[in-house]
């Protein structure tokens, strides 16, 4: 594809188009970061292509919970065929970040497919009251809270054990006393649990 007459490349300006667009492929790195998103987000396409899109966009639902990272459930979908709706998250920009909403589009390629992001403003959420936590914050170690941190990060077990130096045995041991402490049944709903009561 060409923009200007210019073929896709370093720039990833490639594809012409008036609205935002980023492209990723099957391995979730970015080949194109159009004018529009340079224009929206004011991060220069120089500054994504070939890096994760995850780790480009960043983005957090409205409570602050991540989104994107390394297998997030929506870059799943699109690389298993399926159809996603639009969605709203807060994305990286280079002033700190910006509602926005994401529409995916998949095509065809010889290399095999490509995932188009079509990127615009999202409204505001709708104001909702948030529930204050049960009781008082449960007591963490420090090891917890970093472990939870890491969690909250959307940082895989195994990458969260190379990095705090610990086997992957006492990281899972470590969230199995979390889910304890915070009544939570899965790792999600204690990020969710540790945000409310300001642990994270």
């Amino acid at each position: 594809m060409h923009d200007n007459g210019h073929e896709n490349g370093a720039n990833g300006n490639g594809f012409a188009s008036a609205a935002a667009i980023f492209v990723f492929d099957k391995s979730l790195h970015v080949l194109c970061w159009n004018k529009g998103m340079e224009a929206l987000t004011g991060i220069p396409a120089a500054e994504t292509i070939g890096r994760p899109c995850w780790e480009v966009v960043g983005g957090h639902d409205d409570r602050g919970n991540l989104l994107c990272h390394e297998g997030c459930s929506r870059a799943r979908m699109v690389r298993e065929g399926r159809c996603v709706t639009a969605a709203a998250m807060h994305a990286r920009t280079a002033d700190g970040r910006r509602r926005l909403s994401f529409e995916t589009i998949t095509a065809p390629s010889q290399d095999g497919p490509l995932f188009l992001h079509v990127v615009h403003d999202a409204p505001a959420p709708e104001p909702a009251s948030r529930p204050a936590p049960p009781g008082p914050a449960p007591r963490l170690t420090p090891r917890q809270r970093e472990v939870l941190g890491l969690l909250a990060d959307g940082v895989p077990v195994k990458t969260v054990a190379r990095r705090l130096g610990l086997k992957e045995t006492t990281v899972r041991n470590h969230i199995r006393l979390l889910l304890t402490a915070l009544d939570a049944h899965s790792q999600l709903e204690a990020v969710a649990r540790g945000r409310a009561h300001g642990l994270i």
